[in-house]
């Protein structure tokens, strides 16, 4: 396989995964841009101003700033709680998988069905921290039956007609990409934590 140029991690975000005709091919850049429904944008838009806010927050020390910072901290979290109802009301059970790993350049899910190197999906990911949900396309990598039996930690499936599909985002917004690389780091140190965690219970 192609290297990846950003790390990947084993996590499970929640995706819808439709695939494109083989007669129809990914949007050109200016296509993509007008195709994004309002609703993504306005979820990326929210979690770089959290990024902001947070950078900004991060330079008051004073006691006299605790309680402005307790307040904005209050209403970030409703505003969250509100866009995660939001976005969740966009995924679609017909078409949703897992994630076995995800990165900013590439994703792995379970498939039933096999999908053919090459083919085009179009995708939205829908991403717990910081909350937002994505809208691309990406291109079919590579194929292979999953050997698997039990399952992972994921939650996805080992039977013997699952595939693993690796994909490769070929329309997606720098800005979500960031968010990706953000998710990724977020589950990185979570996982550290807990391991830091069961060498200091152990």
């Amino acid at each position: 396989m192609i290297q990846d140029e950003y790390f990947s991690v084993h996590a499970g975000l929640t995706i819808n995964v439709e695939p494109l005709d083989e007669n129809t091919a990914c949007p050109d850049e200016e296509a993509f841009r007008l195709e994004i429904p309002p609703l993504f944008r306005v979820a990326s838009e929210c979690s770089e101003l959290e990024e902001s806010t947070e950078r900004l927050l991060s330079n008051f020390g004073s006691d006299d700033s605790k309680a402005l910072i307790g307040y904005l901290g209050a209403q970030n979290t409703k505003i969250n709680l509100l866009l995660s109802y939001v976005l969740s009301q966009q995924d679609d059970p017909a078409i949703r998988f897992t994630t076995r790993t995800f990165g900013a350049s590439r994703l792995s899910f379970l498939s039933p069905t096999p999908l053919a190197t090459g083919r085009t999906v179009r995708m939205k990911l829908f991403l717990n921290a910081p909350p937002a949900a994505i809208y691309c396309y990406a291109d079919v990598i590579d194929c292979q039956p999953y050997s698997n039996q039990t399952g992972d930690a994921n939650g996805n499936s080992g039977d013997k007609n699952s595939y693993e599909v690796h994909l490769r985002y070929s329309q997606l917004l720098e800005n979500d990409r960031d968010l990706l690389i953000r998710a990724a780091l977020h589950v990185q140190q979570k996982l550290l934590r807990e391991r830091a965690q069961q060498r200091s219970n152990s």
